[in-house]
C-alpha cells in the first residue's frame, strides 16, 4: 500500500518542477510536466492532492489536458471529484483547452459514484456546449449513468443524441445501451428488440439480456434466454454465469444451478470471489446447503459476501447452531462483521427459536462493533418475537424503537397476532395500517384475515368490498416445481396443467390416506363464510398440494420432492406436508418466502418456528 508523500520530499519535488518550468519550452517543460505527473501518480492524500493544485496553477499546467486529465483521476481515487469538478470548472477556467479525454474521465467519475450519477449527466451536456464532440468510449460512460438513475426518458434522449452522431454500429456502445434499457423501468422491451437486432458474438450483449431479466425478476426468460445462447455456440463468461446462477436461485432450480456449475467447470472459466459467492448463494437458496458449505470450505479467497451467503444460507434452513458458529468462526479468523451479517444472524436466531441468543446478538452489534441497527435489523428482533410467540413483547418492543416503524414490521406484527389469536390487537393495528397505507392491498388482506379468524364474516366482505371498489386484488399463492429441466408452476385450483385430472384424482387420494393417519384440516385457514365440507375442498386445492401431487407422479418413489411457493406457507399445508412425507415416505424441501422447510418422516425441519 503507498503511503502520502512527506510534505519536505513534496515541496522539494515542486520546487525542482518551477525552476526547470521557468527555462525555454521543449525538453525541460516535458521534463516538468512528465515530473508533476509522476508526483500525481504518487500522490494518496487529499491534503497532497490541494497542493498539486496550488502547483497547477502556479505552474501554468491549468492549460494542459494531460495534466488536468490525471488530476480528475486521482481525485476520483481520493472521492474527491466534486473537488476536482469545482475546480475544472470556475468561472475562471478556460474550457477551450478541455479534450474528450479529460471529459470522459470526469463522466466515468460520476457514472461510478453512488449518488452523483446525474453530475455525469451534466458534464456530457457540458461537453457538447464546448464543442468537444464525444468518442466511442464516451456514451458507455454516460449510459452507465443513466442505467444507475434508471430514467427511461433520459435513456432515449441519450439514445437519440448517440444516433445523431453516429454511434449505433460500435458494439461497446450497442451492449451498455442494451444495458441501460434494461435497468429502467418500462425499458426492458426496448432493450430486447435492440439486443434481437444487433450481432451477438460474444457473452457480453447476452449478459446485458439475462443480467436485465434477472433484475426485473423474470428468471424463466433469463434461463430460456441463456439455452438460447448455448443453441447459438456462443461461449458464456464469467458474467453470464453469475446472471443465470441468480435466476437459478430466484427459480429455487437446483438442477439447472448444478447444470451450470458442470458447465462452469467444463467451460474452465475463472472462479473468482464473485462467481463461488453466486454457487454458494444458489445452493444454499435452492435446498442444498451442505454443497453450499462445502463450497464456501474450499474457496482460497473469501470475502465478507461469502460469509454472509452462507450464514443467511443456514438461517433459512433453520439450522441456527451451525450459523451462530460460523459467525463465531468468522471472528476468530479477524474478518470484521458487516451489518447485513448480523441480518443473517438475527435471521437464524428467528428460525430457530434462538430469542436469547438473537437478544445478545443484537446488543453485540452495537457494543462491541458499533453497527447502528438499521430497520432490517428491528424488523429481525420483531421477527423473532412474533415466531415464538412473545406478541406482547414485539409490540412493546416496536413502541420503544429508536426509528420509525416500516409497514413490514407492522404487517409482521398483524400476522402474528391472526396466528397466536391476539386478534382484537391486530384488528387495531391493521386498522392503523389502512389509515397510513390506504392504497396497499396487503393491509386490507390482513385486515380481512384478522375478521375471518374472528368468524367475523360480515366485516370480511366490507373489507374485501373496499379492495374491490378500489381495483385491488390479493397476489395469488403459487408454487413452483422443477421437473426435467421444466419450471412447472401451480396456483391454487389450477385446471391449466394437461394432467389437471390426474393432479385432481391425486390430490384426492392423498386427502384420504391423511385422514387415514389422523389428520384434521385446519379449516380456520379458509377465509370463506361456507360448510366445513367445502373449507376442506378448498384446501386441498392449494397450489403447493397440487405441486406435491404432480411430483408423485411424476418421480420414482423414494426420491426427494423440491417445491419453491411466493408466500409463507399456511398451517393447513405445513401439518399435510408432514403427513404426506411419511405416507409416501418422501423427502419434501419446501422453500417460501422466508425460509426452507424440511419435511421427512412427518416431522419438519422448522420445528414449527415458521
Amino acid at each position: 500500500m503507498q503511503t502520502s508523500i512527506p510534505t519536505p520530499k513534496l515541496l522539494f519535488f515542486l520546487r525542482t518542477i518551477a525552476t526547470s518550468a521557468t527555462g525555454s519550452y521543449s525538453t525541460q517543460s516535458a521534463a516538468s510536466e512528465r515530473g508533476f505527473l509522476t508526483l500525481l501518480h504518487s500522490c494518496n492524500t487529499f491534503s497532497n492532492l490541494l497542493q498539486l493544485q496550488t502547483q497547477i496553477l502556479k505552474l501554468g499546467f491549468h492549460n494542459n489536458p494531460l495534466i488536468l486529465t490525471k488530476f480528475i483521476a486521482k481525485s476520483s481515487d481520493l472521492n474527491s471529484i466534486h473537488y476536482a469538478h469545482c475546480f475544472l470548472f470556475s468561472p475562471h477556467s478556460n474550457t477551450d483547452f478541455y479534450d474528450a479525454f479529460l471529459f470522459n474521465t470526469i463522466i466515468k467519475a460520476y457514472a461510478q459514484s453512488g449518488d452523483l450519477k446525474l453530475k455525469a449527466l451534466w458534464v456530457f451536456k457540458l461537453m457538447l456546449e464546448c464543442q468537444v464532440l464525444p468518442n466511442n468510449f464516451t456514451y458507455p460512460f454516460v449510459l452507465k449513468a443513466c442505467a444507475g438513475i434508471g430514467d427511461l426518458n433520459l435513456g432515449k434522449s441519450v439514445h437519440g443524441s448517440l444516433l445523431k452522431f453516429g454511434f449505433d454500429g460500435n458494439n461497446h456502445v450497442l451492449n451498455t445501451l442494451v444495458h441501460m434499457y434494461c435497468s429502467c423501468k418500462g425499458g426492458i422491451e426496448i432493450g430486447r428488440k435492440l439486443f434481437d437486432e444487433m450481432p451477438k458474438n460474444d457473452s457480453v450483449p447476452w449478459s446485458a439480456m439475462i443480467g436485465g431479466y434477472v433484475r426485473l425478476g423474470r428468471s424463466n426468460d433469463a434461463v430460456d434466454l441463456f439455452r438460447q445462447m448455448q443453441i447459438q455456440g456462443v461461449c458464456p463468461d464469467e458474467i453470464t454465469m453469475v446472471a443465470v446462477l441468480c435466476a437459478c436461485t430466484d427459480l429455487g432450480a437446483l438442477e439447472l444451478g448444478r447444470w451450470v456449475e458442470s458447465l462452469i467447470e467444463k467451460r474452465k472459466l475463472n472462479k473468482s470471489v464473485e462467481l463461488n459467492n453466486a454457487l454458494i448463494d444458489m445452493f444454499a437458496k435452492c435446498g442444498d446447503v451442505d454443497k453450499a458449505l462445502k463450497l464456501f470450505r474450499t474457496m482460497n479467497e473469501r470475502s465478507i459476501v461469502s460469509w454472509t451467503s452462507v450464514i443467511v444460507g443456514l438461517a433459512m434452513h433453520g439450522r441456527g447452531l451451525q450459523a451462530v458458529s460460523l459467525f463465531q468462526e468468522m471472528i476468530r479468523d479477524g474478518v470484521e462483521p458487516d451489518g447485513v451479517v448480523f441480518i443473517g444472524l438475527l435471521s437464524a436466531c428467528s428460525h430457530s427459536g434462538f430469542v436469547g441468543e438473537g437478544k445478545e446478538f443484537f446488543d453485540l452489534m452495537k457494543k462491541e462493533f458499533a453497527i447502528l441497527p438499521k430497520i432490517e435489523h428491528y424488523g429481525c428482533m420483531v421477527d423473532m418475537l412474533c415466531r415464538a410467540g412473545h406478541v406482547r413483547e414485539a409490540v412493546e418492543f416496536v413502541q420503544k424503537m429508536p426509528i420509525e416503524p416500516n409497514s413490514i414490521i407492522w404487517r409482521t406484527l398483524v400476522n402474528a397476532c391472526r396466528t397466536h389469536s391476539e386478534l382484537k390487537l391486530g384488528e387495531s393495528l391493521a386498522k392503523q395500517l389502512i389509515q397510513n397505507e390506504p392504497t396497499l392491498e396487503a393491509n386490507y388482506v390482513l385486515l380481512s384475515n384478522i375478521y375471518a379468524k374472528m368468524s367475523h364474516w360480515e366485516e370480511k366482505t366490507k373489507a374485501r368490498e373496499v379492495m374491490d371498489k378500489k381495483g385491488m386484488r390479493k397476489i395469488p399463492g403459487s408454487t413452483m416445481i422443477e421437473l426435467n429441466n421444466k419450471i412447472y408452476r401451480f396456483v391454487a385450483g389450477d385446471m391449466s396443467h394437461n394432467q389437471f385430472k390426474e393432479i385432481f384424482e391425486m390430490v384426492d387420494e392423498m386427502g384420504r390416506e391423511m385422514k387415514r393417519a389422523g389428520y384434521v384440516p385446519s379449516t380456520s385457514e379458509v377465509m370463506l363464510d361456507i360448510d366445513e365440507e367445502d373449507k376442506e375442498d378448498n384446501l386441498n386445492r392449494h397450489s403447493e398440494k397440487l405441486a406435491i401431487a404432480f411430483a408423485l407422479m411424476n418421480t420414482p418413489p423414494g426420491t426427494p420432492i423440491r417445491i419453491v411457493k411466493n408466500l409463507r406457507v399456511c398451517n393447513d399445508c405445513h401439518s399435510a406436508t408432514k403427513f404426506i412425507s411419511k405416507i409416501y415416505n418422501r423427502e419434501i424441501i419446501a422453500r417460501d418466502r422466508s425460509r426452507f422447510h424440511h419435511f421427512k418422516d412427518g416431522l419438519c425441519s422448522c420445528k414449527d418456528f415458521w
